[in-house]
């Protein structure tokens, strides 16, 4: 018997694009955290999965290591002002450079407004909003010394219009839009480019896991909107997206 001999993949066109490069990415354990970091280690970038839930971050990274990327877990609540500090000095001593901030950790709780305590809208806001200010204020000055670096806030359809039981979730991602439109303003001088990322629902524990009943067909793949993420990185030098907008074909919470 004549045994087939295994052919040789062929290599992403996208396999270098980010060599050299250091991530840093919130939410990196699940979701469409975990997909930014697969795609960004494709890309050849050194990606720094940060999750509160660090066995989660630890999970994605040994598998990806496994598949010859460069991926690490770091522990990080972005509520925790120092701790963000610290795990930016320590990227910055251990890599010499922190080139991408990916904001994209996010929580929410869906109850009408009377429901909500105030800790409640705190935890939102501190997570949603007031974190992606802590981390980009921390990376921002070091990325303008070195004239170049990208910050991309992971914003949602919830920034452009609002339904019931969001209110905690709206605020806070009305808010994180205007803050990203803000930084962009204030980096380009910089060479430091910011980018409000739009996205619509996803096939990810966040919408299910609170909404089980959501046919599958109205989202879209988590990795879409990754890809989305690479593309808006990969503009070239002297070019900036302020704002995109990836929504499923099927969207039910955008026009």
């Amino acid at each position: 018997m004549t045994q087939s001999i295994p052919q040789p993949q062929p290599q992403s066109p996208f396999a270098t694009a980010l060599a050299g490069q250091v991530a840093l990415v919130t939410g990196g354990g699940s979701g469409l955290g975990a997909a930014i970091c697969r795609v960004l280690a494709e890309s050849g970038a050194q990606v720094i999965a940060a999750d509160v839930k660090l066995p989660q971050a630890e999970r994605l990274a040994g598998e990806l290591t496994g598949a010859g990327l460069k991926v690490q877990a770091a522990l990080l609540d972005v509520r925790d002002e120092h701790q963000m500090e610290q795990v930016v000095a320590q990227l910055e001593e251990e890599y010499g450079h922190l080139d991408i901030l990916i904001n994209n950790a996010g929580t929410d709780v869906t109850l009408p407004i009377e429901e909500l305590s105030v800790a409640d809208i705190d935890r939102v806001l501190d997570v949603n909003l007031r974190g992606p200010f802590l981390l980009s204020r921390a990376v921002l000055p070091r990325m303008a010394g070195r004239g170049r670096g990208a910050i991309v806030n992971i914003a949602s359809t919830a920034s452009k219009r609002a339904w019931a039981n969001a209110s905690a979730y709206h605020a806070s991602k009305w808010g994180l839009l205007g803050l990203s439109h803000a930084l962009h303003v204030e980096a380009r001088p910089h060479g430091v480019r910011v980018t409000a990322l739009v996205a619509g629902g996803m096939q990810t524990p966040f919408i299910l896991e609170r909404f089980p009943d959501t046919p599958l067909s109205n989202l879209q793949d988590p990795r879409n909107v990754a890809e989305a993420v690479r593309y808006v990185l990969l503009q070239p030098e002297g070019t900036v997206v302020p704002e995109l907008t990836v929504v499923p074909m099927r969207e039910t919470s955008w026009p």
